[in-house]
């Protein structure tokens, strides 16, 4: 393993795994709230836009939050109830036509999606075993030898807590990727 993933894989232990559940909670709401205020505040048109740091536009980016986090519902619920998870949500998911969706309509889905999620997480407790696992698809950038980033992805097997913490770092991800495009130029495509 590269460093890189070595540490992601540290922090997801003690933040998530060793963490009191309280804490786990608060990240993954705090996050929530993060990005949907982020969103709220972008009209559709600007959504639509594709901009030079991302081959995403912003509307692309909630869709994928959208579709990855929904069926993580499901599987987070699973663990809880320990149960193991054996097929990971793919990396780079998205709808079949992300640019068909109403604006408006996609984040009031994604904000009733983080509601469940949170509701999941507020029932959770310490008391519930971590022994369940599920399969999760990790994506960590990784130093080449002249210092550019690479994507380095493989599978890792997760506790209920972990996983729960993965939430927090994917939507912390594309809050980052939704300002790099935000503070970009528009090159005027509307999608």
């Amino acid at each position: 393993m590269r460093p890189e993933q070595i540490r992601a894989l540290a922090y997801l232990r003690r933040r998530g795994t060793e963490a009191p559940v309280e804490e786990v909670r608060a990240r993954v709401a705090a996050t929530y709230g993060a990005v949907e205020a982020l969103i709220d505040a972008v009209p559709a048109a600007v959504a639509r836009e594709h901009r030079p740091t991302s081959g995403w536009c912003i509307q692309e980016v909630a869709d994928h939050l959208l579709e990855s986090d929904r069926p993580a519902l499901g599987q987070l619920a699973r663990l809880l109830a320990g149960e193991s998870v054996d097929a990971p949500i793919p990396a780079s998911l998205q709808s079949a036509r992300p640019h068909d969706r109403d604006w408006s309509e996609l984040r009031a889905e994604l904000r009733a999606l983080h509601r469940e999620l949170l509701a999941l997480l507020e029932r959770a407790h310490d008391g519930i075993p971590q022994s369940a696992t599920g399969a999760v698809q990790m994506v960590v950038p990784c130093a080449r030898a002249d210092g550019s980033l690479e994507p380095v992805s493989w599978v890792e097997r997760l506790d209920w807590k972990a996983f729960a913490l993965v939430l927090h770092a994917h939507n912390r991800q594309h809050i980052d990727q939704i300002e790099r495009i935000l503070a970009a130029p528009s090159d005027g495509s509307g999608g």
